[in-house]
């Protein structure tokens, strides 16, 4: 029988070191507390106030359609030569499954719904994981400021249509 305690303490203070000012701790006891951490660049985005709770939450369930889509690509070899190499075998690109296909094609009707430029910026931050300046330098700004507002306004733009978008779904 394993005796080894459970860690359950949550994140180490090197990691919230590292995390700065962008994580949120709910619950007060330690049974209950739920550290959650936002240094990536959308939860940033959220936690200086550049996209809305809403916009965060619409930013996300994009960035979940496209992962449960399988839209991320797997890593199948370690070899790092094999890492791009097509195979036919595994029949990459098509959907493994009714569910998978169901995520595809709400994913690509998101991003037809809020239009190019703002799908763009959000496939890069939700999706990637790029910083807003290095967005906004990606779409041709050469001013770190410049970069990194109009990346934001596209954000919040992407944002806000995709509220509206899974809202209307939500009809359906």
């Amino acid at each position: 029988m394993d005796t080894t305690p459970l860690d359950d303490a949550g994140p180490t203070a090197e990691r919230l070191h590292k995390a700065g000012q962008f994580f949120t701790v709910a619950g007060r006891a330690r049974s209950s507390r739920k550290v959650t951490m936002l240094d990536d660049a959308l939860g940033k985005a959220w936690m200086r106030q550049i996209i809305s709770a809403l916009e965060y939450s619409a930013l996300r369930r994009y960035a979940l359609h496209w992962v449960a889509g399988g839209l991320q690509g797997p890593l199948g070899s370690v070899d790092l030569n094999r890492i791009y190499a097509f195979d036919p075998s595994t029949m990459s690109g098509l959907a493994r499954s009714e569910a998978q296909l169901d995520h595809k094609r709400t994913y690509y009707a998101a991003k037809q719904a809020i239009g190019f430029n703002p799908s763009y910026v959000a496939d890069q931050v939700a999706c990637f994981g790029r910083a807003l300046q290095e967005t906004g330098h990606s779409m041709g700004y050469k001013s770190p400021y410049h970069a990194r507002a109009r990346a934001g306004e596209y954000l919040s733009s992407a944002g806000a249509g995709l509220a509206k978008f899974f809202e209307s779904l939500r009809g359906r």
